[in-house]
């Protein structure tokens, strides 16, 4: 018992909060995170839809899938990785799953996700 609370502890202590917007399991986002090529760093942008968002805590994390010349790239982020500069949500998606991993097998229209519509009063 003294042990989880230990590790909750060190999890806190080391966990910077960041300011990074609330988004879930089929948004699109566009994640611009620092690259570092020998003693030069840059920024770069990285756009695709959320397929997955797991773990808690330290381990939090969130993968990224993209489609660059009709080949399906994902990428997997850390929550707490500070080379994240932001995160930004350009569309929120409707989706009935927690994971959308059957979009690997997807071509064309039938892999795309439907927008979420707000409207006025719902905001």
């Amino acid at each position: 018992m003294k042990e989880l609370e230990a590790i909750q502890f060190v999890h806190d202590q080391l966990l910077t909060k960041s300011k990074l917007p609330a988004f879930k399991t089929g948004d699109t986002i566009v994640v611009t995170y620092n690259i570092v090529e020998g003693d030069k760093s840059r920024e770069q942008d990285y756009r695709g839809d959320v397929l997955q968002i797991k773990g808690h805590g330290l381990t939090k994390s969130f993968t990224v899938r993209k489609m660059s010349h009709g080949v399906g790239v994902e990428r997997i982020f850390s929550f707490s990785n500070p080379n994240i500069a932001a995160i930004e949500v350009v569309k929120r998606g409707k989706v009935r799953r927690a994971r959308l991993f059957y979009l690997r097998g997807l071509v064309g229209k039938k892999a795309r996700i439907k927008e979420l519509k707000f409207s006025s009063a719902n905001r």
